[in-house]
This record gives C-alpha cells, sequence and structure tokens, in this order.
C-alpha cells in the first residue's frame, strides 16, 4: 500500500480533530497538527525517509513518539492510536468542526447534551429549535448552522488541488514508464487550476494497440476498478479520489484535451462560436461537414473558429472569447515572477524555522527579498510578539542583512485587526517597521456592515500595508466572513494600500473573483506564501494558479517588482 505525505498528514489531522473534541491538553493537540503541516510540506515522501531509515526527528516538530506513529502509518495504513481515538469519540464528530462557528468545545456540547454524533443528527436538532436552547449557543448560531449546512451539500466529494496534486503526479509518472506512450496530461478542473477537484480527469496518447487501460488499472494504489474498456477506465484510488483515463489518437489530442478540460460553459461558448462559422467543434476536432480540420492542438481548435489559445484558468466564460476576439488576453503572472515574498513566520512565533533558514531557504527559490512577518501579541496560541520581543527580531534583522548580499529581509509583522478596526500594537513601534500585514483572526461572526468597517478603520491606519486572507475563509473547514470585498477594494485603492493572495491551499484568499475585481480597480496584489516553514515557500505555486484565474498579469502583482520598488512602494504606506 502506497502511503503518501497527504495519507499521514490526514491521520494527525483527524488525531487532533478527535483530541481537540475530547478536551486533550491543547499543546498536545498543537504538536499533532504542527506534525501534519511538517509532513504535507516535506518536499519529498516521508516513505522514502522512512525506507531509508533516516532520522524521522530530524524533522521541525517531529519527535519520538511521533516518529513511531509516522513509521507505523508508512508500513500499515494507519496508526493503532487513531483506532482508539475513533473508539472512544465517533468520526462523524469530526464533521460538525467544518461548520462555521463550531469549536471543540461547542461540538462536545452538542454530543453530551444533545446525543448529536453526525451531520444530520446537528441538522434536526437545529431544525426543531434545540440547538439555540444550550448554553452559549442563542438563535443566531443555530441559523448559521442551518446555512452552513445548506452549503455543504455536494461539496463533500471534493479535494483541495494541493492534496490531490501528489496523487496525479504519482499516476502520471507511472503511466509515462510504459513503452509506447506518448502524452499524459491531467485536465478537468484540475488543470484549470480551480481551488478544489471531484476527480482526476487523464489523458493519454499511446501506440496503437498498447493496452494502456490495462497498466492504468494495475496502478497499486487502485482501490476498486470502476469501469474499464480500451479506451478508457475508471477507478477509485485508496485515497478515494476517482480516476478517469481517455486514451485518445494524436489526431484528436488537442480537441479532446480542450474538451475535458473545459469549463462546460467556456465548451458551449466555444461550440457556438464554431457553429457561427458553419463548423463543428467535439471532442474529436473540428469539422467542417465531414472533414477533420484542426484538432492535433488546441492552438489550431481556437485558430480553426477564429480565437487566440485561451489559458485553462481562464476558460469559466467570464469575458474571455470577448477579451480573445479583441485582444485584451492577459499574459499571466507565471512563478519565476514572484521575486520576493511579503508574509513569512519563523521560530519567535507559531513558525518552524528561523530568521537564518528562512533567509537561506528564500534566496536557494531565488527570491530577492522575504518580509519577516510574524503575529502580534493577541494571537496568544502562537505565542504573538508584544512591543520588545519585535523590537529585538527587528535588531536581528539587522545584522543578518548585514551579512546577506544577494538577498534582503524586511521587517514586518503581521498585526491583529481588533474588532473596532485598531491595531495589535502602538503607533511608534509600527512606524519602525518596512510593512505592516494586518488580518483578522477573531470575530468571524461579526455582521456584514461591522465586519466592513473594522477592516476599513484598520486600511485608515497611518501604518497599514497589506491586508491578509482579506475574507478569512479556510476551504472547506470555515466559510468567509460576511464583509463588503467591493468596498475592501476600493479602500485599498483610495488609501495606496495592498491586498494579498494568500497561497496556503486551505485558503487561496482573495478568491479568483475578486481578484479580477482588484485588478479592474487597478489594485496591486500580494502573491504570498504565509509560509510557516522553509517548506511551505513552495506554496506561491497555489497563489500563482489562483491569480492567473483572477487575470492577473505580472504587473498586477506587487510582489513581481524589484526590492528597490517595493520597498518605495511599502514606505507610501508606512508614511502618517
Amino acid at each position: 500500500m502506497a502511503v503518501h505525505n497527504t495519507d499521514v498528514a490526514a491521520i494527525f489531522e483527524e488525531m487532533a480533530d478527535l483530541l481537540d473534541i475530547e478536551g486533550a491538553n491543547p499543546f498536545r493537540v498543537r504538536a499533532y497538527r504542527f506534525a501534519a503541516r511538517t509532513i504535507r510540506d516535506l518536499p519529498g515522501e516521508v516513505a522514502e525517509m522512512v525506507a531509508r531509515d533516516e532520522d524521522l526527528t530530524s524533522l521541525p516538530g517531529i519527535g519520538d513518539d511521533l516518529a513511531g506513529k509516522i513509521q507505523e502509518i508508512v508500513r500499515t495504513g494507519t496508526a493503532a492510536a487513531l483506532e482508539v481515538q475513533r473508539k472512544k469519540i465517533p468520526k462523524t464528530l469530526v464533521e460538525l468542526l467544518r461548520i462555521p462557528g463550531l469549536g471543540p468545545k461547542r461540538v462536545q456540547a452538542l454530543a453530551r447534551q444533545l446525543n448529536i454524533r453526525s451531520l444530520s443528527d446537528v441538522q434536526v436538532a437545529a431544525q426543531a429549535g434545540r440547538v439555540s436552547t444550550l448554553p452559549g449557543f442563542g438563535a443566531k448560531t443555530e441559523r448559521h448552522i442551518l446555512d452552513a449546512l445548506a452549503t455543504r451539500t455536494g461539496e463533500e466529494s471534493r479535494v483541495q488541488r494541493a492534496v490531490a496534486m501528489p496523487y496525479a503526479d504519482a499516476l502520471v509518472a507511472y503511466l509515462q514508464q510504459s513503452p509506447g506512450v506518448g502524452r499524459v496530461m491531467v485536465a478537468g478542473s484540475y488543470r484549470r487550476a480551480q481551488e478544489t477537484i471531484g476527480d482526476l480527469d487523464i489523458l493519454v496518447t499511446a501506440r496503437a494497440g498498447l493496452a494502456i487501460t490495462d497498466r492504468f488499472v494495475r496502478y497499486p494504489e487502485v482501490q476498486e476498478v470502476l469501469a474499464q474498456g480500451e479506451t478508457k477506465a475508471s477507478v477509485l484510488l485508496q485515497s478515494h479520489l476517482q480516476v478517469d483515463l481517455r486514451v485518445v489518437p494524436e489526431e484528436s489530442y488537442g480537441a479532446a484535451l480542450l474538451y475535458f478540460t473545459g469549463s462546460k460553459t467556456h465548451n458551449v461558448v466555444l461550440r457556438h462560436v464554431a457553429q457561427q462559422r458553419g463548423l463543428k467543434v467535439n471532442e474529436y476536432g473540428v469539422f467542417s461537414g465531414e472533414v477533420r480540420i484542426a484538432g492535433d492542438t488546441e492552438e489550431s481548435v481556437y485558430a480553426a473558429v477564429g480565437v487566440p489559445w485561451i489559458p485553462p484558468e481562464l476558460r469559466e466564460n467570464r469575458g474571455e472569447f470577448e477579451a480573445a476576439k479583441e485582444g485584451r488576453l492577459p499574459k499571466l503572472v507565471e512563478l519565476h515572477d514572484l521575486v520576493g515574498d511579503l508574509h513569512a513566520h519563523t521560530t519567535a512565533t507559531d513558525g518552524r524555522h528561523s530568521l537564518k533558514e528562512m533567509a537561506d531557504a528564500a534566496r536557494r527559490r531565488g527570491l530577492r527579498y522575504l518580509a519577516i512577518t510574524d503575529h502580534s501579541r493577541r494571537l496568544a496560541m502562537a505565542r504573538g510578539l508584544n512591543s520588545s520581543r519585535l523590537l529585538s527580531q527587528m535588531e536581528e534583522i539587522d545584522r543578518l542583512n548585514r551579512d546577506l548580499t544577494d538577498m534582503r529581509l524586511l521587517k514586518g509583522i503581521e498585526v491583529d485587526i481588533l474588532e473596532d478596526g485598531s491595531l495589535d500594537l502602538p503607533d511608534d513601534v509600527l512606524g519602525r517597521l518596512d510593512l505592516v500585514v494586518g488580518a483578522v483572526h477573531s470575530r468571524f461572526n461579526l455582521s456584514k456592515q461591522k465586519q466592513t468597517d473594522r477592516i476599513l478603520n484598520a486600511m485608515d491606519h497611518p501604518h497599514f500595508s497589506i491586508l491578509a486572507h482579506p475574507s478569512g475563509r479556510l476551504i472547506g473547514r470555515r466559510e468567509p466572513y460576511d464583509v463588503d470585498m467591493s468596498r475592501i477594494i476600493r479602500k485599498a485603492r483610495e488609501r495606496g494600500c495592498f491586498l494579498e493572495v494568500n497561497a496556503h491551499p486551505e485558503r487561496l484568499d482573495l478568491t479568483d473573483i475578486h481578484c479580477q475585481m482588484a485588478r479592474e480597480e487597478g489594485v496591486l496584489l500580494a502573491v504570498n506564501s504565509d509560509a510557516h516553514s522553509t517548506a511551505d515557500l513552495d506554496d506561491r505555486r497555489y497563489g500563482v494558479g489562483q491569480a492567473r484565474r483572477g487575470w492577473l498579469q505580472k504587473a498586477d502583482v506587487l510582489n513581481a517588482r524589484s526590492y528597490a520598488e517595493v520597498t518605495r512602494l511599502l514606505r507610501r504606506t508606512m508614511e502618517p
């Protein structure tokens, strides 16, 4: 049984959730969450480290106990401690934590006082008005629970694109090793860089007569074969991810890739454009009558209907055809365009690596600057910095910068935006920084008016540079707080400050729609990793995917600018 980093991380996250509901020591819970993120963000597979008998305790946050559990998971696919915990607390209770506003203590209360054990139980109880009778809940919370349950319909089977990526990469590599196989490409919403995907669609070209579907269904991670024929097959992996394979001829590869990449609405418009020219487009090619005139490449398909090639991330029927016909398609930002990162953490708060380690990792990735933005004092669980600790860190950054020749560290803070819009540290300290990244970390349930005013007030502060993860969402775990994003974007334009595209795969915040809105308003966006470890710096690739879906070009991205230019722009936000 193949075990990927995401499998180990998922077990540790479930352990943390179950312990949280049980009311276990919070430091023990944090240890599991810390370990989950460490394993998930490793550049290589932890199973390979186990196979090479490497010392797992060399990994940040991994002691002897967790190292032993990792070895056990790699060998068996599970952990005995998890099975024990599952018997104590039903796994279905963990799902309750995914409902906004239901933390561990509230889940405990629901389980103990209303005997709730599943999502359906809590829905029935809320509809009957029994949830609002519990201390600490009330009618508003009950309404939020029902609204959240309504929005979850159909979402449970989707996974984050970042979670699916290692499975996709491994399967593509496996198929490419087959003699006679030509091109292998993952299509669908995965190729369009959507935040979540329902399944993987893989297209393959192969030599005639090659039994590629036989090799596909024999992939070691296949749990169940759902269907199989000569040119297509469908399987369920051990990770419960469904994968559909289609074998296509070279002459139809481009048409099939375009068709199976989607989106459906994009393809509908494409077919309509073709019909206006007396042509027909399908997964086999572009046809004039019975004659195929294009289809071997995507470019040939678009050219046949009089449209320039449209990048996959833009294929959502949000104006891409009009832009293509008018020559307005953006030259989308690329990962290599990012020369800096303006949001990163260290061991001073809840990061896993020191200042120097983060600087070295950024330099190895070709970055010219990295902003250190540890948490402020309000975020106690992250050991947030007070004024004196922040000033000490600033001095340490100055010392490090004297020795750095090819990159620079910027002095910053991720400061909490308090409920009234004030910031969590005094002005005389904030004014000495290179940038201030403001973030909402509490009171997510304020009304739309109050939440919007809170953030607008913070952006009016004389020392405010970037609004971090502007909607506060955690994909699949926490809905965005209710805020008027159009007003936030306009305020950023008026104030001359910036908004973040947080690249962490659980956030991807701003959304693609709001990225596009900000671009149209002329607001620069910072595509930041929000790194809590050296490996997290690689999360920038997910942020770039989100930025591309939002039509962003290099010129729209703050940290695609040189050190001299970005510091000039940041300095303007820090001037009273």
